[in-house]
């Protein structure tokens, strides 16, 4: 067990690993939530806290981080004061954290006072944000003056990481809040003067924080980061940004996730939209929290939507078999996790770009198996196609295989994995965008079956039509009786 700190900490009084300082609660977890999220962690904050901490630093970890994370600082530092408000959280954390340099307050922010703790911490952290540093005895505390309860802890060349969630980030766009007006189990009443929710929007909370915090965009939520971002512009971050947020919400959204943030980054409303914000104040940091890879050049399935959005023909003809002719150059398990949705292209140049799924098989089976995966996530998307097909996925990958000189039989289309599973547009919005395109194909198609029947009425009304059936109706008359007779 961890000794104590008591001969300067105390006054030779020992203290306790685990302490309730008022405001407790005591039928409660935030570690193992029954319907809210739970505690902030993963390599994105952990990535941000190596960044930060030093050996001789003293730390305050306010609010609710994962055991692993308080693991994490309780490794590297001289001592860790932590403060929750679940007593069973307190109770956990002090039990499974043993032999770590590290003290457990139990309560609410409103209640730790200059008694309990450290006078001064050099680092504090709040990466979880501040709402669930108080409990339902609190009825009123801003956002604010929690800030800055926690900024008089911090020592004159103190660091202060926080986080704030974004009440109008990307999750607003894609998925139906059908549950915001049913009341949850942290749902308690609070006095309408304030609450500990962070202001709204990015610049509200950079301007409470000032100039000096570095803010970084986090995708998909604060609570599971994959990616945290300071430069929320570049193209290549927001595919990484995209395919989190894509992987969080797998299911029928109101719009496409990844398409959403693929337009966010390039609109330049990457940070402004994130689910959340990391602010650290005090310290020179990283840019980019989680694995971005760099490389010149775009993603080839930008280059393959972008032509078709605009009908160039032409283009697809250039880059399909380009593609092609670079995915047969590649081993079995390169070729495998090469998809468009994965590869960067240069001009000619072609690169994988990061960890991705393989798709099976091998040869023809391979090509049309990533080109199939292509136009799966176009119709997905509800992407213009300037082909009339219906949306038949295999037609639309056999003009794309065909470019290529491949031509996709009954076999081959066979062993394409999921080949014929109907393709559904992943949101709302995509749905809709494809029943209004197909109305349009079936009414041009409905038009032109007019026109064609219009033309064919006028010709039957002609003077020539009918001279001619009336010269060509009793030859008719003749041949059929010499097949008679001649048994022909």
């Amino acid at each position: 067990m961890t000794p104590d700190r008591s001969s300067e900490d105390t006054g030779g009084e020992p203290l306790a690993r685990s302490v309730m300082i008022a405001g407790e609660m005591l039928n409660w977890s935030d570690l193992h939530p029954e319907d809210g999220e739970p505690a902030t962690g993963g390599q994105v904050p952990s990535a941000l806290l190596d960044a930060v901490l030093r050996p001789d630093d003293k730390v305050l970890a306010a609010g609710p981080h994962s055991l692993e994370v308080l693991a994490l600082i309780a490794g590297r530092v001289t001592s860790v004061d932590v403060l929750v408000r679940s007593a069973p959280d307190a109770e956990e954390i002090a039990d499974q954290l043993e032999g770590h340099p590290l003290r457990v307050f139990c309560g609410s922010l409103d209640h730790f006072g200059p008694e309990h703790g450290e006078s001064s911490y050099d680092v504090v952290v709040a990466l979880d944000g501040l709402p669930r540093l108080v409990g339902p005895d609190t009825i009123v505390l801003t956002w604010a003056d929690a800030l800055a309860a926690l900024k008089t802890r911090l020592a004159p060349e103190g660091r202060l990481l926080v986080a704030a969630a974004n009440p109008f980030g990307v999750e607003r766009l894609v998925l139906p809040g059908v549950t915001a007006t049913v009341p949850s189990d942290e749902a308690w009443p609070r006095d309408i003067r304030g609450s500990v929710e962070a202001p709204a929007g990015l610049k509200a909370v950079q301007a409470a924080l000032g100039d000096a915090a570095t803010a970084y965009a986090v995708y998909p939520s604060l609570v599971d980061a994959k990616v945290a971002l300071v430069d929320a512009s570049d193209s290549l971050a927001g595919v990484v940004a995209a395919r989190a947020v894509a992987e969080r919400y797998p299911d029928l959204t109101l719009m496409d996730p990844y398409r959403v943030v693929q337009d966010a980054f390039a609109a330049g409303l990457g940070a402004e939209l994130a689910p959340g914000w990391y602010f650290a104040v005090g310290t020179d940091l990283p840019t980019v929290l989680g694995e971005v890879p760099q490389g010149p050049g775009v993603l080839l399935e930008e280059t393959l939507l972008a032509a078709l959005k605009i009908d160039d023909h032409a283009a697809l003809r250039r880059t399909v078999p380009g593609y092609v002719t670079w995915l047969r150059s590649l081993d079995a398990d390169a070729a495998a996790v090469a998809s468009p949705d994965n590869v960067l292209a240069d001009g000619t140049a072609y690169k994988v770009f990061g960890g991705s799924e393989g798709i099976a098989g091998s040869g023809d089976a391979l090509v049309v198996g990533q080109l199939a995966r292509f136009v799966r996530r176009s119709l997905e998307a509800a992407s213009r196609q300037p082909w009339a097909s219906g949306g038949d996925a295999r037609d639309l990958t056999a003009r794309l295989a065909a470019m290529a000189g491949i031509t996709v039989t009954e076999e081959l289309w066979a062993s394409v994995a999921d080949g014929n599973e109907p393709v559904t547009p992943t949101g709302y919005a995509e749905q809709l965008a494809t029943i209004v395109r197909l109305s349009e194909e079936l009414a041009d198609a409905s038009a032109q079956a007019s026109w064609f029947e219009s033309q064919l009425d006028g010709i039957r009304r002609s003077r020539p039509y009918r001279i001619g059936q009336a010269v060509l109706n009793p030859a008719r008359v003749v041949v059929k009786r010499v097949r008679r007779t001649t048994g022909r």
